[in-house]
């Protein structure tokens, strides 16, 4: 039963709606797009990557990912937060090549290093025929990429959507890890069903900075663990998954440092 005043006022509930709404936009606003990402963000525009911001499709602690149109068609803009939150939850090995870009206390410059970064993992992931964002562009903490999903919104996590064949899953799984590890010649080090999405019935490889080459003393025990990770899932699922097969079918043999001598 309508209370009193949404008789009186009728469109009363649609204007809070719209000021909780511009309220939610303004925080973002103020948590991401402070005058140097809005610097950066223009200057991708001005290069012609995309045309407008339109909304967020996720965020969190370390950043965000924003649709964004380009002549009809959208793109995704991730935009990490400058400050050492990005860096506080890394492993040591995937901070080493940024201490050779930038001081540990120079934040900027290290998240500007983490997103080139990924900009360059992904282009050689696409490269090999991996399943991932194609890159299209990135300038200080601003990275511009595909966009996977359709125009309400943003492709799943792949721990949240709807698999109705989980053996396929997992044979399209083993091979975009393998194109990873035997393509790219890199082991992802942090891959579950948080960070991969699916789209359009095949899973797609995402959030890859960290990505070490497989000849990394570290690589054959996070590729380990990367598969065990799946491997878990996958039977939850129903899918009929032996942890030593589907390690042998990565390429995990040609993971780790060359063999002395």
């Amino acid at each position: 039963m309508p209370q009193p005043e949404e008789v009186v006022f009728p469109r009363r509930r649609e204007r809070f709606e719209d000021r909780r709404k511009e309220g939610q936009q303004r925080k973002l606003l103020d948590e991401f797009f402070d005058h140097a990402t809005l610097l950066a963000v223009s200057r991708l525009i001005s290069q012609g990557l995309f045309d407008a911001i339109d909304f967020p499709v996720a965020t969190g602690k370390e950043g965000g990912v924003f649709r964004a149109s380009k002549d009809g068609e959208y793109r995704a803009v991730k935009i990490y937060r400058v400050g050492n939150t990005t860096f506080r939850h890394l492993p040591p090995y995937a901070l080493e090549d940024l201490r050779r870009e930038a001081s540990v206390r120079n934040f900027g410059g290290l998240v500007a290093a983490w997103t080139r970064r990924e900009h360059t993992i992904l282009g050689r992931l696409v490269d090999a025929g991996v399943h991932a964002p194609r890159p299209y562009g990135h300038y200080r903490n601003v990275l511009v990429m595909e966009f996977l999903g359709t125009e309400a919104g943003g492709a799943p996590r792949l721990k949240d959507a709807l698999v109705e064949d989980p053996q396929r899953l997992y044979r399209e799984l083993t091979d975009e890890i393998r194109r990873m590890v035997v393509g790219a010649k890199l082991v992802h080090g942090d891959l579950s069903p948080y960070n991969t999405l699916y789209w359009q019935e095949y899973p797609w490889l995402i959030d890859v900075a960290q990505a070490i080459p497989r000849e990394h003393p570290q690589a054959k025990a996070l590729l380990e663990r990367d598969v065990t990770n799946f491997a878990k899932y996958l039977r939850h699922l129903g899918a009929e998954v032996d942890r030593a097969s589907f390690l042998s079918a990565v390429g995990v043999d040609e993971v780790g440092p060359p063999a002395a001598g």
